[in-house]
């Protein structure tokens, strides 16, 4: 074989490698940002909202992340860590008739209790802890970040800027989807399961949804 033959062959070979590297990089480009789209759900509509629709931004900062917070490893509850979690929620639940800034507040420091228990970073560092669980809790982490809002709203801004009764009581249904999701047994904790609906997989058999509570017939006290 002569050597123009095989130049010309090492240019081919060169070239086909080319053209499916642009092709392998095309192709990886949508299905990187509909993996997202599936993996934050809402916050993946938040994220692009915050960039003001820029879909590359916003996929770069749900990418950034998955990066440092995907391979965290969450750990199981033991069960007295459980009931003792379930029974704070309920009395700050009860709460709410008479001092629902109070029960709003215990929410926030719940949550960031259970989620530092879990493995997630520490609560006192509430942004990145809230980074990290929307990469394994995307769907529910917004009510974290509600009851975090509420309870700091009259902390750091104008006494007039708290939030009113209903707010808060939405805020804190809203937060119990993510308290439920952060105390329910897991797959392997050797916990009871049962097959939920909601389709985020197995339900602790005592859980209840945000939707499935209610307070009591009294009217809260605005505090």
């Amino acid at each position: 074989m002569s050597t123009g033959v095989i130049i010309a062959l090492i240019v081919i070979v060169a070239a086909v490698l080319v053209v499916a590297a642009v092709l392998a990089l095309r192709a990886r480009g949508p299905q990187h940002g509909g993996s997202l789209k599936r993996r934050f759900g809402p916050e993946y509509d938040r994220a692009l909202a915050r960039h003001d629709g820029d879909t590359k931004a916003a996929e770069r900062e749900l990418a950034e992340r998955v990066e440092r917070h995907g391979s965290l490893h969450e750990r199981p509850l033991e069960p007295a860590e459980r009931e003792r979690f379930e029974a704070r929620w309920t009395a700050a639940q009860e709460r709410f008739v008479d001092s629902p800034r109070e029960a709003v507040g215990e929410a926030d420091r719940l949550l960031a209790e259970v989620a530092g228990a879990r493995g997630f970073p520490d609560g006192g560092q509430y942004e990145e802890q809230l980074a990290a669980l929307s990469v394994h809790h995307a769907h529910h982490v917004d009510g974290y970040r509600r009851v975090h809002r509420v309870t700091h709203a009259r902390v750091d801004g104008a006494q007039d800027s708290g939030a009113g009764t209903e707010e808060m009581r939405e805020s804190l249904v809203a937060a119990r989807a993510l308290f439920d999701d952060l105390v329910r047994p897991g797959r392997h904790d050797g916990g009871r399961l049962r097959t939920g609906t909601d389709g985020d997989g197995p339900v602790p058999a005592r859980a209840r949804t945000p939707h499935s509570w209610s307070f009591s017939k009294r009217q809260p006290k605005e505090s």
